[in-house]
């Protein structure tokens, strides 16, 4: 393993010979001999681990570590020092340092604390850099809706107040969740969500409280619970109307002590979770008609948010089709398609009873079955404004899993379809679709859809 190390001590020959040790090694070594000039290096070469020395004229390195810290929390360092004690020990771990080694330096415990250190900060990195590709999408729009939702989450998200979110399905729920949880103390901790109607009920008890081997037949191995990996973090109960009452009450007990019991178990288990819930229901009714528990509602509706449908906010539109179909490019390694002015006015008139989601699903579809650039409104399905397509032709490009093979199909079928419309005639069509004649020639003949002679 190789990398960029910093060596900060005031005594150069110190500096010297660690260098010489680590670059017998192949790694990279710059160095630096009190901790201003440290700082200043570090934020202009950022190497990738710093061996640190603790007593150091003007700035010592305890100093010199907490600085650190707070610009780059994932920089392994290990603090050396010829004064080493158990209090310096504790206090540099405290500040976050990866090791601690004593004077006079042994070459093998340095690269074993170098190797391990390396390791530990790209691991570090890897898992940074995981997190943001799987973060998901902030809530888009402009609408005041939109605009109210978030600042309700900029105020809650800081405490640990429970928050019952509702809102019909496709509207964003989850995302409004996700958000309480980035805004919150616990960021760094877990979030784990839990779509209650998709658990059975005879394993919810399993799902959420975890089993010790050998509770039930199967069980093999002890297993975490949702509630145990939660611990310190985020759990989000989504469509939590949709248990029974049987597990609500259980819900209830656990929501309001903090503890439980494996299945299986006699241990007890102390958690310190913030509940964030959801449903697409409306819960008042819920409780008058007898399926949900009122005072599982009062403990979780502490602070209500509701999200809009898109009906409502339908000034977000052009700004959530352009989210998708920047996403959808990213996903497809391409550059993203358009939607003219009049396919979008299109889409503000209709009513989306799928919401966000079903708006969502349908920019995908275009951008697959389109083979332009710009997505007009002449493009939108018959029901949403656009002009009647053979439907049994296109069904086969929608019967296709594999994105490249679905445009690929579709094209071929627009183009057979167009030269049918311009009875052959290439220049017409390549006009009337905005292509370059030769450019369509080439298509044609790359996909060997026959031209009649007489066709220009």
């Amino acid at each position: 393993m190789t990398g960029h190390v910093m060596i900060v001590d005031d005594e150069k020959m110190i500096c010297q010979s660690l260098r010489g040790i680590l670059e017998d090694e192949g790694y990279e070594v710059s160095s630096a001999y009190d901790g201003p000039s440290a700082l200043e290096k570090i934020r202009e070469e950022s190497p990738e681990m710093v061996l640190l020395d603790i007593w150091m004229p003007e700035m010592d390195g305890l100093e010199v570590l907490k600085r650190l810290k707070q610009d780059r929390p994932n920089l392994p360092v290990v603090m050396i020092s010829g004064h080493g004690s158990v209090e310096s020990a504790v206090t540099s771990t405290k500040l976050g340092a990866f090791d601690f080694i004593e004077k006079p330096l042994d070459a093998d415990k340095i690269l074993l604390a170098v190797r391990n250190g390396l390791e530990m900060g790209r691991l570090a990195e890897q898992n940074r850099l995981l997190r943001a590709k799987q973060e998901p999408p902030a809530i888009s729009g402009s609408s005041p809706a939109i605009e109210s939702i978030r600042q309700a989450i900029s105020r809650v998200a800081p405490t640990d107040s429970w928050i019952l979110i509702t809102g019909e399905n496709g509207t964003g729920k989850e995302l409004v969740a996700h958000a309480v949880h980035r805004g919150s103390a616990r960021s760094t901790y877990a979030f784990v969500d839990v779509n209650c109607a998709a658990i059975p009920e005879d394993l919810i008890e399993t799902e959420l409280f975890g089993h010790e081997k050998g509770a039930f037949t199967g069980a093999g191995v002890r297993k975490r619970g949702k509630f145990d990996l939660a611990d310190q973090g985020t759990l989000f109960l989504d469509e939590i109307a949709d248990m029974s009452l049987r597990t609500q009450a259980k819900i209830l007990r656990i929501l309001q002590e903090q503890r439980f019991e494996r299945v299986g178990g006699t241990s007890t288990i102390s958690v310190d979770v913030r509940v964030l819930a959801a449903t697409n229901k409306d819960l008042p009714k819920e409780i008058e008609a007898g399926r949900f528990r009122e005072d599982l509602f009062y403990r979780l509706n502490v602070i209500p948010i509701h999200v809009p449908p898109l009906r409502e906010r339908m000034e977000d539109i052009p700004c959530l089709v352009k989210e998708f179909l920047r996403d959808i490019a990213t996903r497809s390694h391409q550059e993203p398609k358009e939607f003219s002015p009049g396919a979008l006015e299109a889409l503000k008139q209709q009513a989306w009873p799928g919401n966000v989601r079903e708006l969502k699903n349908l920019v995908e579809r275009l951008v697959i079955l389109c083979p332009s650039e710009v997505i007009t409104a002449e493009d939108l399905p018959e029901t949403l404004g656009g002009k009647k397509k053979s439907s049994s032709r296109y069904d086969q490009a929608l019967g296709v899993d594999g994105f490249k093979e679905a445009k690929a199909l579709f094209e071929r079928i627009y183009l057979e379809e167009k030269l049918n419309q311009y009875q052959g005639n290439v220049s017409q069509t390549a006009e009337a679709i905005g292509l370059e004649r030769s450019h369509l020639h080439k298509k044609l003949k790359s996909m060997e859809i026959q031209v009649a002679k007489n066709g220009s």
